[in-house]
Parts: C-alpha cells; sequence; structure tokens
C-alpha cells in the first residue's frame, strides 16, 4: 500500500510505505520526518534485517529514506525499514487471489514467493487443466503468476495455490452415438445418399404376393417336365444308336 507523505495520522495504516527524512540519530533510532504533525520512529531493529551495532553505519541525519508504518499512535508514528510481508498468517484464507514469483520448481509441484512468511506451494495437479507430468512444462523460475488460495495450516506453515481454479473449467467432448462407432467412409455415405434418393417400389398386396408365388411355381413345373421330355429322348435315341451299331459291326467266328 502507498500514501501521500501528506497523509493524516489516522489514515496511516500498517504497511502504509512512505518517503520521509532522517531528523535526528539516537542510540536508540532515529526519528523521521514524514510530512506529519507527529514525528516518525524507527527503532535500531528496524532498520535491517540483519543486527546493526551502531544507528549510523546504516542511515545518515539528513538522508531520505523508505519506510513502512508499523503502528501509528497519538504521540508518534512507529516505522520500519525492513519491507513488510505482504500477507500475515491472520490474513490469509481460502479464495483469496494472490500474485507471486515462481522461485522453485520440484516434480511435486511449484514453489511460489507471494509476500508471505513461507513461499505457497501449487501442487502439480493443480497447475492447469488436464495431465501434466513435469511442472516446467507449465511454468518457469522467475514467472509472475495469479493464484487461488485453496489451503492455510498455520500450525504447519503451510500455504496451498491453485492456477487451475482461476482457469475456465474444460467440459468433456462426449461424440454423438454414430461418431462413437468410427466415422464413416465416403462411399458409404454417397450409397446411403443414392438410396434415399432412389424410388422405392411399391409394396405388393398378400393377393399379389400370392398370385406372384403360384406364377413362379407354375414356372418352375413347366422347367422340370420339358428337362424330362429332353432327357428321354436322349435314351431313346442313344439306345436306337446302339442296336444299330450292333447290327452292322462284324462278328468273329
Amino acid at each position: 500500500m502507498t500514501t501521500s507523505d501528506l497523509a493524516p495520522a489516522k489514515a496511516l495504516e500498517p504497511k502504509t510505505k512512505l518517503s520521509g527524512k532522517i531528523l535526528k540519530t539516537t542510540l536508540a533510532g532515529a526519528l523521521v520526518d514524514i510530512g506529519q504533525p507527529i514525528p516518525g520512529v524507527i527503532h535500531i531493529s528496524q532498520l535491517t534485517k540483519d543486527s546493526v551495532n551502531k544507528v549510523e553505519d546504516v542511515i545518515k541525519e539528513g538522508q531520505t529514506v523508505d519506510v513502512w508504518v508499523r503502528r501509528a499512535k497519538k504521540d508518534r508514528v512507529e516505522l520500519t525499514m525492513i519491507q513488510p510481508l505482504t500477507y500475515d498468517w491472520k490474513e490469509l484464507e481460502p479464495e483469496m487471489v494472490v500474485t507471486g514469483k515462481v522461485v522453485r520448481l520440484e516434480p511435486y509441484g511449484a514453489f511460489v514467493e507471494i509476500g508471505a512468511e513461507r513461499p505457497a506451494m501449487i501442487h502439480v495437479s493443480e497447475l492447469t487443466h488436464g495431465y501434466v507430468k513435469n511442472p516446467g512444462e507449465v511454468v518457469k523460475e522467475g514467472d509472475d503468476v495469479e493464484a487461488k488460495v485453496l489451503n492455510v495450516d498455520r500450525k504447519k506453515k503451510q500455504i496451498k495455490l491453485s492456477i487451475k481454479a482461476l482457469e475456465p473449467e474444460i467440459k468433456e467432448f462426449i461424440p454423438a452415438k454414430e461418431e462413437r462407432k468410427g466415422k464413416r467412409s465416403p462411399k458409404k455415405e454417397k450409397a446411403e445418399a443414392v438410396e434415399q434418393e432412389a424410388p422405392k417400389e411399391p409394396e405388393l398386396t398378400a393377393f399379389q404376393i400370392a398370385w406372384q408365388q403360384a406364377q413362379e411355381k407354375s414356372e418352375e413345373g413347366k422347367e422340370i417336365k420339358v428337362r424330362r421330355i429332353k432327357s428321354g429322348i436322349t435314351r431313346e435315341q442313344s439306345e436306337l444308336l446302339d442296336r444299330t451299331l450292333e447290327k452292322r459291326l462284324p462278328t468273329g467266328g
């Protein structure tokens, strides 16, 4: 959060970033002009994350520094030069949307720095919809990402996020019944089209069907009779030929 240097003390919320000038240094810290009716105070422990033996080793009188509000009181505004966390544990809740930078990849997921006490973790299954074998397929170290908070375990100091939760849900495509059996070939489609276009023969009545069957039986009987007649003539001719040949052939004596 940021605000103007002339913001009233009552509007200075914790973590508000300000710019101020060092008015005076002491053994315990320094007084800072932050454009307020009351001075800003930096304790020696809030000058840097590292241990400080002497205030003048870090800041000098007249120097302009960036500070953040820790607490705004009636008689003073307590400041820090250590950038505060974006999120305290009590501020993190499920369903929150946060932004951060990917700082580490593991086979099971990616770790993201969101400005909390510890990096948050995105499991490989929460990186995107669909199967992901390795987190590197979706994100790389240094990538800026946006994710939704799934769970916060304050005892274990764990924060679980999901990028997938912010993406549109992909509905599974279910093909039509005919398509599931396999795509029809162009030849089959053409044949079906011709069959549909071809005029259909009128359906026969029961009387017409019976008459047609009687005609077929009659024709079949005639064919059998003709075959029998032809077969009889052939046998008679054959016997006559045999007798003729026997009479003409010489006999031995």
